[in-house]
């Protein structure tokens, strides 16, 4: 919305408020950041044994992903990758993100499947992602 937010304003100091509204954000999006029809690849890639070819693949699908969603991955990645360098003060290592991030990122479009199973995976997609950031997202 057009609507413009004074962050100094007093409420925006709790940091909870605001990874809780981005959280919310990106849950609330009619699509997630990772399409509906690249979770199925994404989860096939993360399966993969040979770490050679889940990296590379991994990297090919965020490629392949559309530009506003490969954009917009790189920069909140890039950010969470700031947050996981403080990790001693606050608490969020790459695992503590990805559980945060996984399954409001990358989910399925129906929740019929094993939702246990699969948050397993979309964590782990994210934490693959965050450790090979420099890989995936060469500057």
């Amino acid at each position: 919305a057009d609507e413009h937010l004074d962050l100094d304003d007093g409420r925006w100091e709790d940091i909870h408020v605001v990874t809780g509204a981005l959280k919310l954000f990106f849950r609330e999006l009619p699509e997630p950041l990772v399409p509906f029809g690249h979770f199925d690849k994404f989860i096939a890639a993360i399966k993969m044994q040979d770490p050679t070819r889940r990296g590379r693949c991994i990297r090919d699908l965020v490629f392949s992903l559309p530009p506003a969603h490969h954009d917009t991955m790189k920069v909140l990645f890039r950010h969470l990758s700031r947050v996981i360098e403080y990790k001693e003060e606050n608490r969020m290592s790459v695992q503590s993100i990805a559980i945060v991030f996984g399954p409001t990122l990358l989910r399925p479009a129906s929740e019929e499947g094993n939702m246990a199973m699969h948050m397993v995976f979309q964590n782990q997609v994210v934490e693959h992602i965050l450790n090979q950031y420099g890989y995936i997202f060469p500057d």
